[in-house]
Formats: C-alpha cells, sequence, structure tokens
C-alpha cells in the first residue's frame, strides 16, 4: 500500500460496528472485564487505549517500525527513552539540537547520572572519537534544529554496529514521508508529533518508534509505568491531521524552496540553511538518503535590527514557537527555541542575534514572500 493510502487509512483493524469512516474517541478512562481474568484486550487507558492504538498501528506502519508509542508532548517520549539507561552511562548527542532537548540531558539526566557528549554528528570520524566503553547510544537530529545539519545515517548506523550502540533519530522536520531512519539502519525514530504529524499547531504529541520486539518491551513497560501516554481525543485529532500528511509535505517543500531561492537573492539576508538548496554542505546526502527536503528555512540576516524588525512586522506569517502546521511561523531560536542553551555554545553554532528560523506553512508561496519582502524594506 501506497504512503499517501497508509496515511488516510491507518491501521486496518476496526474497533466498532456502526461503520463509522471516522475512527471513533474511546473517552473512556477504564474498561470493564467480561469476567474474572478475561479482557476485551483493553483495561486502562494508561496501558492501551483503542483510539491511541489506531494511531501507534498507523505510524508505525509509516515509519516501517516493529511498534510505535504515543507520547503526550514530544519531550515526554525523549524522558521515557532516557530511561533505558543507568547512572554511568554515556550518551553522544547532536550538537546543534533542538533545545528543550539540551535542557532535558543536561539538566535532568545529567542529574540521574547520564553523561553526554555532543558533536557535530555530520563528522562521522568526529563522532566515532567519542565512543568509550561506556557509551550506550548516539542521538541524531538529521536536519538539525535550527542549523539544518545533515548526518549520514546509513554511515552512523555503521558506526553503532560496530560498537553495539542503540542508534535514535529525531525524524521531527523530514517525518517518513521523506526519510525512514530505520530502513537506514536506526533502532528508534523520534518524532514531535505537535509537528509535522498533526500539522495544524492545536495539539502536542510524541512518538517512539522502534524496530524490534526486544525494544519495544522495554518501552512499553516504562511507557506504562511512567504515563505520560497520548489522550484519547488528542489521538483522534493525530489521526486527522495524518490523513493529509503527504499533500501537506509535497506542498510546503514547494513553497519553501521558492522562499529559500528568493531569500538568497535578498540584500538584506546573509546567509540561508536550506537543505534543499545544491550549496547546502550536505546536499548530495540529502538526495541519498531522503526523498524531499522539508519546509524549514534558517537564514541570517545582516544585522540585529534588520531581525527585530522583520519579527514585528511579518503579517501573513506569525511569530511562534513550533513549526510544522499549516499555518507559517516564524521564530528566532536565541530567546524562544534555544533560549536555555549557554550563549557561548550558541553563538560557536551561528544561533545568534541575527538568526532566524521559518517553519513554510500552506499559504500561497507568493503572499508569504510578499510578507517577506514588505517585513525586509527600509
Amino acid at each position: 500500500m501506497k504512503f499517501d493510502t497508509l496515511c488516510i487509512h491507518g491501521s486496518d483493524t476496526k474497533y466498532d460496528s456502526t461503520g463509522a469512516i471516522s475512527v471513533p474517541i474511546f473517552q473512556s478512562a477504564t474498561f470493564a472485564h467480561p469476567g474474572i481474568g478475561l479482557s476485551t484486550g483493553y483495561d486502562y487507558s494508561r496501558l492501551q487505549n483503542p483510539t491511541r492504538e489506531h494511531l501507534e498501528k498507523t505510524i508505525a506502519r509509516l515509519e516501517n517500525g516493529y511498534d510505535a508509542m504515543a507520547f503526550s508532548s514530544g519531550m515526554a517520549a525523549i524522558a521515557a527513552l532516557m530511561e533505558l539507561f543507568r547512572p554511568g552511562d554515556r550518551f553522544i548527542a547532536s550538537d546543534d539540537l533542538y533545545g528543550g532537548s539540551h535542557r532535558l540531558f543536561c539538566h535532568i539526566s545529567a542529574k540521574n547520572g547520564l553523561t553526554f557528549d555532543f558533536v557535530d554528528t555530520s563528522d562521522i570520524s568526529a563522532t566515532a572519537a567519542l565512543i568509550r566503553p561506556e557509551t550506550k547510544a548516539l542521538l541524531v537530529e538529521t536536519p538539525t534544529n535550527p542549523m539544518m545539519q545533515v548526518t549520514d545515517l546509513a554511515a552512523v548506523s555503521k558506526l553503532c554496529r560496530e560498537h553495539g550502540l542503540l542508534l535514535i533519530v529525531d525524524n521531527t522536520f523530514l517525518t517518513p514521508y521523506f526519510q525512514k531512519p530505520l530502513d537506514l539502519g536506526a533502532d528508534t525514530v523520534v518524532h514531535s508529533g505537535t509537528k509535522y504529524l498533526g500539522g495544524h499547531n492545536d495539539t502536542l504529541a510524541g512518538f517512539l518508534v522502534v524496530k524490534d520486539a526486544g525494544l519495544s518491551e522495554r518501552l512499553r513497560f516504562i511507557y506504562k509505568t511512567t504515563g505520560a501516554c497520548l489522550s484519547p481525543f488528542d489521538s483522534w485529532l493525530m489521526i486527522r491531521g495524518i490523513k493529509t500528511l503527504a499533500v501537506r509535505m509535497e506542498r510546503q517543500q514547494e513553497s519553501a524552496m521558492k522562499i529559500a531561492q528568493w531569500l538568497c537573492k535578498h540584500k538584506k539576508i546573509k546567509k540561508v540553511y536550506y537543505v534543499g538548496l545544491p550549496s547546502h554542505p550536505q546536499y548530495g546526502i540529502s538526495k541519498k538518503q531522503a526523498t524531499g527536503f522539508g519546509a524549514m528555512i534558517s537564514f541570517e540576516t545582516d544585522s540585529e535590527k534588520t531581525a527585530l524588525d522583520l519579527l514585528q512586522r511579518v503579517k501573513v506569517i506569525q511569530y511562534a514557537e513550533s513549526l510544522g502546521g499549516v499555518e507559517s511561523l516564524i521564530t528566532y531560536p536565541m530567546l524562544q527555541t534555544h533560549a536555555d542553551i549557554p550563549k557561548e555554545v550558541r553563538e560557536a553554532k551561528g544561533i545568534n542575534e541575527r538568526l532566524l528560523r521559518l517553519s513554510v506553512g500552506l499559504e500561497s508561496s507568493a503572499d508569504l514572500i510578499a510578507d517577506l519582502e514588505q517585513a525586509l524594506r527600509d
């Protein structure tokens, strides 16, 4: 079955006998037993709920995974994943990392005895140099947030197999429509479902997708024990959003390419970070491992004043955190997504007072370009 058909029909399990086209919202915390020692397959919604199960089966199929778990947010998913590890374990992660993940690792996971090494994971030799006997896993964002670095997933997968490391890939920016990390050797895929999977800026969600039964069993135990599961109604919103994932990703990518090319020519824009531009240093890797480039653009203005003026002046594009929805959003990483990262670390990566991140939505690309043009006018 083709990807866009899977988005619409998802799991082929039927949950009621009415013929309802839309999956029912089973808004129940608990389920009655038909008898002593018997179960309908659903006992308590923290363990499983039919609406959430449909969503999880859909995500697993889209990612070519064995199992998927739906969480109350992307950070809840990553926090549960950290419970696989023990005090003394080391963890390698992309150094250009979403600020919330960095905050979790450095303030919560570190408190619990984990140690982190941050590196540009697009540099395979630099990544390999950090591996020690106590290193247990490698977490890769690709493309990274917000500098759009791309890691060769086949190469890091080979590295992880050689050293017995768990490979975790955050696939939020490209989604399984454009990139399938499990097929490229990853053990676990992470998503902030709030973003492209939901696609409408109306609900929080997170996912872990795994490729084998052993990892599924370990994470399911953590999942039911820590309890940050996605609610039935939010699961239904995610199911609805995923139905249009394929068409949204195509249209948003088409607009992003036009906007990135326009930004490259503007006198007030000094640098454009978009993985679909042939000038991107890892353009060839993107072409090899992904079927598309997504709709995330970061760009550097000529001055702090230009960046601030743009944020104040945009009208169609909205100044807000988050990304991946039908509405175009522009973000100031140094004050929003990456505010908790030390200034010297931020600026070393290029996350400075001139850097902006644009999530291209479904508005007309002509309207979005016109909005940027008027916002950048002298």
